[in-house]
Formats: C-alpha cells, sequence, structure tokens
C-alpha cells in the first residue's frame, strides 16, 4: 500500500487556506496545474459570436435593429419617389450630356429618367448612413458565421442583395458625381423579411417556448406576398418613370388588378423594359406563392388532426372541462354531450377533447356542425405527456373526465392505461377534479384518490343481480341517471305511424300509446336536492318524521322524498326511516319532473278544487289532468286534492267492499313523530328468525345459515355487506354443479331437488366483478325461504381466488359450459329457471365492424327465446343500438312502428331513442354504457354515483335503506290508486314506494281465436269438419305427441294453399289478414319442432321433459316503468311495486320475540297479512 502523506506534494500557498479550514492537514507539496476550460470563448471574436449569434436576447435586440433599418431604408425611398420629379433630368448636368430637351423617334426609349433620378442632399445623408451601417453589420456577421467556405458566404443572396442595395452609396461618397444614381433599394424589403424570420426564431427561443410552425407558415406567406407587390410597386413606377409616368398610387392599383386576375386594362406598362418587369414578377408570383400556399395548407391540416392549443386566455376567462379517452367513438362522444350540454347551467361551459389518436371521418362531421363546433375543442395528445396537458390547459379546467375503453380485448390493460392517466393529471393538476371510469374492480383501489370512480364490472353485475328480484332495475336507474328535456312521449306521432292496425283493441285494455304516453312521461323523473330550510316543498316539516315528510310531499306536490343527509355527515341516508326526525340543515334527496327551483307554484281556491276533483279522471287513463307536468323550466303544479277530508286530512274512507274478511276500516294516518309500539319490528341477527324456524330440505340436510359479513372478497376495495353466510364453506369439489364428487352424487341442477326457480349466469370468466352478483342476492334482508340458487354457466373454469369468495354463499354453484351447448343449458337447470343473465363476453366486445361486437350474444339470446320461450332472459349487449334486434320478429307491425318511432325520436336529439323499444322497457336488455351519463352527471349532481351504490347495494350504509319490491294482487286491488298505497306503505312498514312496473297485453298481435274464427269466416262448408279437426289440433299442439306433427304440418300447408288461392277474390286488408294467419300457423309448427327438439335431448341426457312446457311464452305481452307516477295513478293487477325500504337492523328489539315481518322483496309474495294491503 502507498502512503500517500510521502508521495502526494503539498499544494501550492492558495489552496493552503482552504485546506486549513476543511482541516486537512497532510498535504504539504502539490504539482497540479490549474486548467481553465472554455479559453476559447474568451477571444475577442467569441465574445462577438456569443453577442451577435449565440445569446438568444442580445441577438433578438440585433436582429430587431437589423429590421428597424431595412424598413427604414423602404420608407426613404418612397419619400425619394414622392419628392422625384422625372421631367428635371439631373444628374445629366453633371455629366456635362444635354438630355434634357432631346427629341427621340417613335419606338426609343429615353434612358435617363431611369438611371438618374433627384435625391436631396439630407435623404442622400440619410441613405448613405443607413447603407452604412447595414453594410457593416453584414460583413461582421458573415465574419463571424465563416466556417471555412468564403464563397458560400458571399453567395448567398441575403449577402448579395446588401452588396447591391449598400456599395453604391458608399460610391458616392468618394464619387460625388454619382449621387442622384437610380439604387433599387426597395429590394431592401427581402432582407427585412430575412429580417423578420430570424427574430421571431430568435424570440421563440429567448422566451423559451416551442414556436407554432402554423404561425410561421403564415408570417412568411404574408411577408412573401407583400415583398412581391412592393417590389413589382416600386419597379413598374420607376421604370414607368420613362412610359406612362405612373404614381405610386398607380402602381400599386396596376399590381393588385394584375396579380388578382381581374385585369381591367385602364393601366398598362408602356415600355418594353417594364412589360418584361411585369412577366418576371408574375412567373416568380405563380412558382413562390403555390409552395407557400402547400406548405400552409399541409401544416394547416397536421394541426387540423392534432387540434392546436386551447390558448391561456380562454382558459382564465371561460370555463372549461377536459375529456382524455384512448380512443374517440362517435357514440360514446355523442353521449358525453348530450349529456353534459343538457345542464342550462352547462352551456356556456367548453369541452377540450384529448385523445392520442387521429380524429376519424365521423367525429370530424359532427364537430364541424356549428351547435360543437363553437363549444368542443379536440386535440390530438396523450395525458402522460406534460406538454399535451398543458396545450388543454389541464390546471385550469373545472374538471377532468377519464374514460376507459371498453371495446378493448385485454381490459386490463385499459384499466392499466387509465390509472396512468389519473396518475398524470394528478400530478400535473393536482387541484382538478377527476371523474375516472374503470372496469375492473379490482383497480379501484389505484384511484382511490379521484373525487368520483364509476367501476363497470360492479355496478353491471349489481344491476343484473337486482334484476332477477326486482323486474326492470336496469331500466329504472337507467332513466334516473338521464337528464330529461322535458318532452312526453310522441303518442300523437306513433298513432300515425301504426294507423289502422291499432284498431284492434281487445275489450277492458287501454289504446296502444297510452303505455308510451304514460311511460315517457314518467320517464322524465330525476333526483334533486334541496335544503330543506330552503324549500317549499319540505320546509314545512321541520321537526316531523322522515316517512311523514314522504307522504305528505308525494301527496301535495306529487314529489317523492327518497333520503336525506345531515349537514354534519358526508353519507347519504336512503329512507332512514319513521325514527328520522327532518331538521332544517338537511339535504333532501327527491325524485320529480323538474327541480323545485324551476317550480312555480299555484294556490287555488277552495271551489276550484272541489271542480277540478270532480274532473280528475279523463278518458281510458284515468290520469289527473291537473298532475300532468308538461315540460322542464317553468312549470307550473297544482296542490293535489286526493279526497282527504277528515280533521287530520290523512284518512281514506274504505270503499264499501273493503271491510270484508276482517279488513281494518280505513288506512291508518302517517303519524308525524313515529310511535315505537306501531314500528315494525325485526330481528335479524336472532337464530330463531322466521326462516330458521321453517323446516325445509335445506336445514334437515344441515345446511344452516348465518348473517355476517363475507370472510374473503376477491379483491381491495368491496364495501362489506351483510349476508346470508354458510357455517362452514363448502368444498370446492361441492361447488361444482354438473359433477358428483364423494360429498353428493347431483350431476344436473334437477337432481338437487331446489324449492325456489334457478338464476343462471351464463358469463365468459369467473371475473372479480361477477362477486357483485352473488352479493345483493345473498343479503342479509332477503328471506332464507326466498333465497334462489344461483348457478354460474362460466366458458372457461373459475380461479381458486373466486372460489374462495363464492363457497361461504348458500346455493352458489358453477358449471363450465356455453350457451351454444343445448346439452349444457339443459343440465343447469334452464327449464325450470326463473332468470338467465347473458352477460356480454370480453372476447367478442372487438369487433372490425363496431356494431358487430354483439352479433354472437343476441344470436344466441335469439336462439334462448325461441327454445325457452317461457324463460326470462336479460341480456347484456356492448351497443344500445343492437336492442331492437332482441326478441326480433320481422313481420311484427308493432315493432316496425317502434322502430319508426325511434327514429323520429333521433332525429329529435332525445338522449335516449331507444326507450321505447320493448325490451328495454321492460327491462330485458341493458347496456354498461347506459350507464356512462352516470359519471358525466356526477359533474352536477356529485351524489348520484352515491344514491345509485346505495340503490344497487354496492354501499351498505347504516340507517340506509334498501331496494326491494312488492307485486299487487287481486286482494290488495281495494288500495285502488298510488296516493292510497303510498299511504299505507308509510303508516305500516316506514316503505317509501318509488315507482311501477307494469305489464299489459300487448294488443297488435293477434290472438289464436281471433285466428280460428277468421279461417272458419272464409272456410268453404265442405271443408268445415276438416276444419274444425285442423284448428283442433292447432290449439292442441302443446300435447301432441311427436307422430302427429307431421299430419299437423302437412294440413296446416294446404290450409294456408286453400286461403292464398281465394286472396284475390278478397279486399287487400283481408289478404294481409290471411298472410299474417298462415305465419302464424307456421310458426306454431315451428315451435312444435323445437320442442321436440328440445325433449328429445332431455331424454338423451337422462332428463325428465315433465317441467318443459315450449307454448308458455310472453309473446304477448308489454311492460315498462312509471316512476313516481301520479297520486292518482289507478294500481293494476299484478303491478310490481318499488319499494325503498328501511334498514331491519335499525329497528332490532333489545327484548321481547321477533316480529315475523315478510313484506321483503320478491315478485311472488303474498304480503297482505303483514301491509294490510
Amino acid at each position: 500500500m502507498v502512503d500517500l502523506d510521502s508521495e502526494v506534494p503539498p499544494l501550492p500557498p492558495r489552496y493552503r487556506f482552504r485546506d486549513l479550514l476543511l482541516g486537512d492537514q497532510g498535504w504539504q507539496s502539490d504539482d497540479r496545474v490549474q486548467v481553465e476550460f472554455y479559453m476559447n470563448e474568451n477571444t475577442f471574436k467569441e465574445r462577438l459570436k456569443l453577442f451577435f449569434i449565440k445569446n438568444q436576447r442580445s441577438s433578438l435586440r440585433i436582429r430587431l435593429f437589423n429590421f428597424s433599418l431595412k424598413l427604414l431604408s423602404c420608407f426613404l425611398y418612397i419619400v425619394r419617389v414622392l419628392l422625384d420629379d422625372p421631367t428635371q433630368g439631373l444628374g445629366c448636368k453633371e455629366l456635362n450630356r444635354s438630355c434634357s430637351h432631346q427629341n427621340y423617334t417613335p419606338g426609343t426609349i429615353d434612358w435617363s429618367p431611369i438611371i438618374w433620378v433627384n435625391r436631396s442632399l439630407p435623404l442622400w445623408g440619410l441613405q448613405v448612413s443607413v447603407a452604412v451601417i447595414s453594410l457593416f453589420e453584414t460583413l461582421l456577421l458573415s465574419y463571424l458565421s465563416y466556417k471555412g467556405n468564403i464563397w458560400e458566404q458571399i453567395l448567398r443572396i441575403p449577402f448579395l442583395l446588401e452588396i447591391i442595395n449598400a456599395v453604391p452609396f458608399i460610391i458616392t461618397i468618394f464619387w460625388p458625381v454619382l449621387r442622384n444614381l437610380f439604387i433599387p433599394v426597395f429590394l431592401n424589403c427581402w432582407l427585412a423579411k430575412h429580417a423578420l424570420e430570424n427574430m421571431i426564431n430568435d424570440l421563440h427561443r429567448a422566451i423559451q417556448r416551442t414556436q407554432s410552425a402554423m404561425f410561421n407558415q403564415v408570417l412568411i406567406l404574408i411577408s412573401t406576398l407583400l415583398c412581391l407587390i412592393f417590389t413589382c410597386i416600386c419597379g413598374i413606377q420607376h421604370l414607368e418613370r420613362a412610359g406612362n409616368r405612373l404614381t405610386l398610387f398607380d402602381s400599386l392599383y396596376f399590381c393588385i388588378v394584375t396579380f388578382s386576375t381581374v385585369g381591367f386594362g385602364d393601366v398598362t406598362p408602356k415600355i418594353w423594359p417594364s412589360k418584361l418587369l411585369v412577366v418576371i414578377m408574375i412567373c416568380v408570383a405563380l412558382v413562390v406563392l403555390p409552395i407557400q400556399f402547400e406548405q400552409l395548407a399541409y401544416l394547416w391540416m397536421e394541426r387540423q388532426k392534432s387540434g392546436g392549443n386551447y390558448s391561456r386566455y380562454r382558459a382564465q376567462t371561460e370555463k372549461h372541462v377536459v375529456l382524455c379517452v384512448s380512443s374517440l367513438k362517435i357514440d360514446l362522444l355523442m353521449d358525453f354531450l348530450n349529456e353534459f350540454y343538457a345542464h342550462p347551467r352547462l352551456q356556456d361551459y367548453y369541452v377540450v377533447i384529448l385523445c392520442p389518436t387521429e380524429m376519424d371521418a365521423q367525429v370530424r362531421r359532427v364537430l364541424q356542425i356549428p351547435m360543437w363546433s363553437q363549444r368542443v375543442i379536440y386535440l390530438q395528445g396523450s395525458a402522460l405527456k406534460d406538454q399535451d396537458l398543458l396545450r388543454a390547459k389541464m390546471d385550469n379546467a373545472e374538471a377532468c373526465f377519464i374514460l376507459s375503453s371498453r371495446c378493448e380485448v385485454d381490459r386490463t390493460a385499459a384499466d392499466h392505461q387509465t390509472i396512468l392517466r389519473a396518475w398524470a393529471v394528478k400530478d400535473f393538476a393536482p387541484n382538478c377534479p377527476l371523474y375516472v371510469q374503470i372496469l375492473k374492480p379490482e383497480n379501484k383501489f389505484h384511484i382511490k384518490f379521484a373525487d368520483h370512480v364509476v367501476c363497470e364490472e360492479e355496478f353491471k353485475y349489481a344491476m343484473l343481480a337486482l334484476n332477477c328480484i326486482c323486474p326492470a332495475t336496469s331500466t329504472l336507474i337507467t332513466l334516473l341517471v338521464h337528464t330529461s328535456r322535458g318532452h312526453t312521449a310522441p303518442w300523437e306521432a306513433f298513432r300515425q305511424l301504426t294507423g289502422t292496425k291499432q284498431t284492434l283493441n281487445r275489450e277492458s285494455q287501454q289504446s296502444p300509446e297510452q303505455w308510451q304516453k304514460m311511460y315517457g312521461r314518467c320517464s322524465g323523473n330525476e333526483v334533486y336536492h334541496i335544503n330543506l330550510e330552503e324549500s317549499t316543498f319540505f320546509a314545512e316539516y321541520e321537526g316531523k318524521s322522515f316517512t311523514y315528510a314522504s307522504f305528505h310531499a308525494h301527496k301535495k306536490f306529487g314529489v317523492c322524498l327518497i333520503g336525506v343527509r345531515k349537514e354534519d355527515n358526508k353519507n347519504i341516508l336512503l329512507n332512514p326511516g319513521p325514527r328520522y326526525i327532518m331538521s332544517s340543515t338537511d339535504i333532501c334527496f327527491y325524485i320529480n319532473i323538474t327541480k323545485e327551483e324551476n317550480s312555480a307554484f299555484k294556490k287555488q281556491e277552495k271551489h276550484r278544487k272541489n271542480h277540478e276533483s270532480k274532473l280528475s279522471y279523463h278518458g281510458a287513463s284515468r290520469l289527473p289532468v291537473h298532475s300532468i307536468i308538461a315540460s322542464m323550466g317553468t312549470v307550473a303544479i297544482d296542490l293535489q286534492d286526493t279526497g282527504c277530508r277528515g280533521a287530520s286530512g290523512a284518512t281514506l274512507a274504505l270503499p264499501a267492499e273493503g271491510g270484508k274478511e276482517g279488513r281494518r276500516p280505513s288506512i291508518a294516518p302517517v303519524l308525524e313523530v313515529a310511535d315505537s309500539s306501531s314500528l315494525p319490528t325485526c330481528d335479524l341477527l336472532s337464530d330463531q328468525s322466521e326462516d330458521e324456524t321453517t323446516p325445509s330440505d335445506e336445514v334437515s340436510a344441515g345446511f344452516e345459515y348465518a348473517k355476517g359479513y363475507p370472510p374473503y372478497s376477491p379483491y381491495i376495495g368491496s364495501s362489506p355487506t351483510f349476508c346470508h353466510l354458510l357455517h362452514e364453506k363448502v368444498p370446492f369439489c361441492c361447488l361444482r354443479l354438473d359433477k358428483g364428487c364423494q360429498h353428493n352424487y347431483y350431476e344436473d341442477a334437477k337432481a338437487y331437488g331446489f324449492k325456489n326457480k334457478l338464476i343462471i349466469v351464463a358469463a365468459e370468466t369467473a371475473g372479480n366483478g361477477l362477486y357483485n352478483f352473488i352479493v345483493p342476492l345473498r343479503a342479509y334482508y332477503r328471506p332464507k325461504k326466498e333465497l334462489n340458487p344461483i348457478v354460474l354457466l362460466l366458458d372457461n373454469p373459475p380461479d381458486m381466488h373466486f372460489l374462495d369468495a363464492i363457497c361461504w354463499f348458500p346455493m352458489v354453484y358453477y358449471m363450465v359450459g356455453s350457451i351454444d351447448n343445448l346439452d349444457d343449458l339443459l343440465r343447469c337447470g334452464v327449464t325450470f329457471a326463473a332468470n338467465m343473465v347473458v352477460v356480454d363476453k370480453e372476447s367478442t366486445m372487438s369487433a372490425e365492424e363496431d356494431y358487430m361486437a354483439d352479433a354472437k350474444t343476441i344470436v344466441n339470446v335469439q336462439t334462448l327465446f325461441r327454445l325457452f320461450s317461457s324463460l326470462s332472459i336479460i341480456t347484456e349487449l356492448t351497443h344500445p343500438a343492437n336492442m331492437r334486434f332482441m326478441q326480433f320478429r320481422a313481420k311484427d307491425c308493432y315493432s316496425l312502428a317502434l322502430s319508426k318511432l325511434e327514429k323520429k325520436e333521433r332525429e329529435k336529439g332525445s338522449n335516449l331513442a331507444f326507450m321505447f323499444r320493448l325490451p328495454f322497457a321492460a327491462g330485458r336488455v341493458f347496456s354498461i354504457s347506459m350507464l356512462d351519463t352516470l359519471l358525466y352527471q356526477s359533474f352536477v349532481k356529485d351524489y348520484m354515483i352515491s344514491i345509485t351504490r346505495l340503490l344497487l347495494g354496492l354501499d351498505t350504509t347504516p340507517g340506509s335503506g334498501f331496494l326491494c319490491s312488492m307485486k299487487i294482487t287481486e286482494e290488495d286491488l281495494w288500495i285502488r290508486t298510488y296516493a292510497r298505497l303510498y299511504q299505507k306503505l308509510c303508516s305500516s312498514t316506514g316503505d317509501i314506494p318509488i315507482g311501477v312496473y307494469r305489464t299489459e297485453s300487448q294488443k297488435l298481435t293477434t290472438s289464436e281465436s281471433q285466428i280460428s274464427i277468421s279461417v272458419e269466416e272464409w272456410e268453404d262448408t265442405k271443408d268445415t269438419k276438416e276444419q274444425f279437426s285442423c284448428r283442433g289440433n292447432h290449439r292442441n299442439s302443446t300435447s301432441s305427441d311427436q307422430s302427429d306433427h307431421p299430419l299437423l304440418r302437412r294440413k296446416s300447408m294446404q290450409w294456408a294453399r286453400r286461403l292464398s288461392r281465394r286472396a284475390p277474390r278478397h279486399s287487400a286488408k283481408t289478404a294481409e289478414k290471411i298472410n299474417q294467419q298462415r305465419m302464424n300457423l307456421y310458426r306454431r309448427s315451428e315451435r312444435q319442432e323445437l320442442a321436440e327438439l328440445v325433449k328429445n335431448r332431455m331424454k338423451h341426457l337422462g332428463l325428465s321433459p315433465a317441467g318443459y312446457d315450449e307454448m308458455n311464452d310472453h309473446q304477448n305481452t308489454l311492460s315498462y316503468i312509471l316512476i313516481n307516477p301520479s297520486p292518482d295513478t289507478r294500481l293494476e293487477l299484478n303491478d310490481i311495486v318499488y319499494l325503498i325500504r328501511p334498514d331491519p337492523l335499525t329497528y332490532v328489539p333489545n327484548a321481547g320475540p321477533s316480529r315475523k315481518d315478510s313484506f321483503c322483496n320478491t315478485v311472488g309474495q303474498d304480503t297482505r297479512e303483514e301491509t294490510q294491503l
């Protein structure tokens, strides 16, 4: 080891003090040499180069000075022209030539006015000074820019022009005779153009900003055009001194007329030099200008693709939001714009779209529409680049919406991109509110910092699950989260479309337009909020119970109070129950056709009320005329009279037939403050509940249930929900439905002997989102005896993590199979299933043609619809526009009329043009893209996501209610109206009704009896016996044997041919009726073939075909939703009422036996004893 102390010499004296301070005493001597770097920049040339060229700020000043000199020289030239007189012939005297009064022969040119000009001495002095300074600067810059090639510096065009314009003036200093010699100083305009371009470049470098190529190109084009015109003006004016002696204005006029290709011909050059100059200038213009225009057009197209910038001034003076997407489709764009601009206070906002892909043709056409072109700005860029976020002025934005690409094959990768975009925006603009859409629930915890998050799979599966127990929940939620434009259903247009075909009304049924009128009007209801002390609706109920306020607000104003939020609490409580007392600081959430601020209130006199109460029912609809709210904006809401005449105003007289069977004589009033003795009790935590004391096969087999929180969640961020659970988890082998194990030997759903019908979910994979399908169906408030078995029909086997999560839930099974395979469907129990949920497959969401992504799903569901027509099928589609193909019947006149109605609604700009389609109205089809508006609406209503999650059961807040339903039976029809039902529920169970799901018979489909009668009318008497035999077979086709099927088919075709031969003797209407009868007969025979196919496969699999009923279908019915209907709406048989039920855990008694409370949730439950309806 070398000793450093002995080897290293001491430092020089000037370093020793520093070493002393550092405490280093070991360095005594040093042979180091001080090196000074960048010595070449200390030379005089390098310092000049640094000042004139390298330093941006000093170089900018030099170029600005040079630009000013060139403009000054051009200005002095114009002054010289204005002061000059070409007739004086100055310059000849100095050369002792007599040239003033010479007579030239025709055709000759007097060159003296061209060569000599009149230049005064002061003007000459100024021009010489400018020329000397310009030449000196040019020579200096050439010297500093010299890189070894002298000719490269000399032959540059700017250098040559400088020599031409400056050297002659310097010569006149030494040779005064040439002081009046013409010098083309106007060519300095090109040097000014060159200095301007360099000055702009230095300006952008000095302010450290990226220059705009479009700005530079426009500047070059304008300066080139001005230089051409100025050169032509000065050249023509000077050459015509020997000709027409034009002024500067005449030359300007001539150049403009010539370059604009007008060519009046009143001013023309006279001598050939000026004509030659015009030709040269035109040729130069034809070469230079097209090149400049081409470059400008190219940059313009590139800017159109990238979108340019959103100016800082606009960002500071105007409000804008940024929409970040990975790929922009026209459907997504229109959904966002229609929903965002549906709110009046957002009309002045601008939307900046930041997308990494180029704008496609459809989006470009839409953004060129004047309605959007002034408010929507498209920028091509990435949210991961600060430059693009700066272009979008993200730090000044009011909000940023980040949407995922659901059409990607790899949805996890799409979520990863969304997460990075959210992180980038949060890093760049921490104060900008974030609205993020995510696809997979397991990725949600990465963006918990966002202000609002919508997880697609969470909402999708929870909504599909509730569709199985509360019909059409998907349609209910979709209508609530869409902003209404305030227009009602165009039932008059529908009547014109259907024409005379709507005369086939059955008795005691309403017209086909009536359901659209009611459905369209009620679909305009939305959720609004208001402070109680500022509200006209609810201010008078301060200190009253929640149910009292909800009932009386609905009775008086027609609004439905569904929830509250305390001032000091962020949690929203849906129907907190009768024990909740309203406070003045509470925020009230209510459903109404419009918000209270847009409503006007009219107090009417008593005699007018009595008059209106007599005329309240109008036509077949029996709807009160005074309760129809026509449009948004200023809405007149009449104080409705519900017939209350009691002292307290809260009792309803029972109809005369209502006192039978021991029913109570009247409906109890809704108490202002809840009475503890009258509140229902529900001891859900007790082991001795109703369901556990009821004998069942499951209990006898040892499958006892407990209530608690699921011990295992498949992903981070799932909200804990109190559920029915097993005491011990089921072995994984027992979860497989179609394969036996050592614990059981069942291999199909029929062998299990379930008491309740199945719920089958057909999905591609068992994703974590599927967990949210199971949880709402196993929530603690669902009665155990009514839990439906759940069968997961999966294309791919589930992983162990998913099985760990579902093995604690009772009656949950899975099976590997596909809906393409009839055997798999039969094994999983499709013949005795209550609902079949078909989830859109991720592998088919992406297709070359966008709308073809749903092709496989639609065809498979149509096959299920044909094979099992009695099965309730709930389908998820990628594109909402494809729902017109669900349960498709090409010859159905009613469906064709609905198709025309949808087109008219789309032309009017409706947000939900497909809302009158029967599958959507009935809740049998759903698309997650319909919930995109939930995220957009949260910008105005920040509570919508929370309310939707509570309704779907994704979140459980202590004290908050849940969504359920009840069915109106014949024994409940004495209630008669929706208002009386509202009072009955509020006074007995504390439930809040929010809507009605109604099913009616479809009028336009010809019934079987009508077919038989029509055929009998047109059949010959000689074929009467055969006809009756045929008709008998037609009616009893369900029970016919397979051997009778060919005979029926043959006779049906003969019958149809006879009808077709006789068709010409009748009218066109009769021919159309006969064709419809033929189609019904053919369809009937086709159904028999399908039924035989299904039965044969069941026999082949060893399954009993006894439960298969192929003729029990719902093709002749239509269903729709009435959200917050009028208080006077009549209840009908089989109506399903949507309820928000209080949290049962709120009323758990401390002691005493638990009270039976079965007025809960399912569609088919008889609730007469519990609700006293």
